[in-house]
């Protein structure tokens, strides 16, 4: 297992992917064609869900499907697990979020999160966002992790585990491209003038970015590469960086 930094979350909710009831369902989920096959079938697109969490303000239930135009909250405690179209989801606990709709129903166009953590892998496709309280990031094909820390001000935690993202946070504007987890934070409030900082990589693991991709027929950067870096939020998986963090780089 990779090693991984923790800030304000526990092993076990890095760890779902150990369990035997989400392999066992990750596994009939693959088996049975993936989301084309939920889909065609009217199945739910939960892969799998513990705890308690509402959608629009009603109990969600195994059975449910979630859509985009949907609005959800998990409780505590809580883990969910969901494909829409090529893009798959896992939410953590204490999680407020809406997936706005894109081209056509099963088509996200913007996850819009408010508060808790959400990783996803999205698939190629036209530009999508996810937006925070404080960042927003223009995302085609990659590997995600995002956080609303609310107790801090609602102060943002953004990384682009791989791939090539825009990335905003009031005027601060850069282009990250990522092999190995390039991390940033939306400041509630400007640090040396700056709300886009670079950060550290915490929170979450290769794992489950490797586990999300497989949901939705995808590798990481890292499993087609054979290969890993530092995960320092650098970004790089050269043991020297080839460039600075382009938060770092900002004017």
């Amino acid at each position: 297992m990779t090693r991984h930094t923790l800030e304000g979350r526990t092993d076990d909710e890095v760890l779902w992917w150990q369990r035997r009831s989400f392999i066992q369902a990750a596994a009939a989920w693959t088996a049975m064609g993936g989301f084309a096959a939920a889909h065609a079938q009217q199945r739910s697109n939960i892969v799998d869900f513990t705890g308690e969490a509402t959608i629009n303000g009603e109990p969600l239930t195994r059975e449910r499907t979630i859509q985009t135009g949907d609005s959800l909250l998990t409780g505590p405690k809580s883990n969910l697990i969901f494909v829409i179209g090529d893009s798959s989801f896992q939410v953590r606990q204490n999680t407020r979020f809406t997936v706005e709709r894109g081209a056509s129903l099963f088509a996200v166009s913007v996850l819009r999160l408010l508060s808790g953590g959400i990783a996803a892998v999205w698939g190629k496709g036209p530009h999508r966002q996810i937006t925070t309280p404080t960042l927003t990031a223009g995302i085609r094909g990659t590997g995600t992790y995002t956080e609303v820390f609310d107790a801090q001000d609602f102060r943002s935690y953004f990384c682009n585990c791989y791939g090539t993202i825009d990335v905003n946070a009031g005027e601060d504007k850069v282009v990250s491209q990522s092999s190995y987890h390039q991390s940033f934070w939306g400041e509630a409030h400007p640090k040396n003038g700056h709300v886009l900082t670079a950060a550290n990589a915490i929170n979450h693991t290769d794992e489950e970015l490797e586990y999300l991709a497989k949901l939705v027929g995808q590798q990481t950067a890292w499993q087609v590469e054979g290969r890993k870096g530092i995960k320092n939020g650098m970004g790089y998986m050269d043991p020297v960086p080839p460039s600075m963090h382009p938060a770092n780089e900002l004017k």
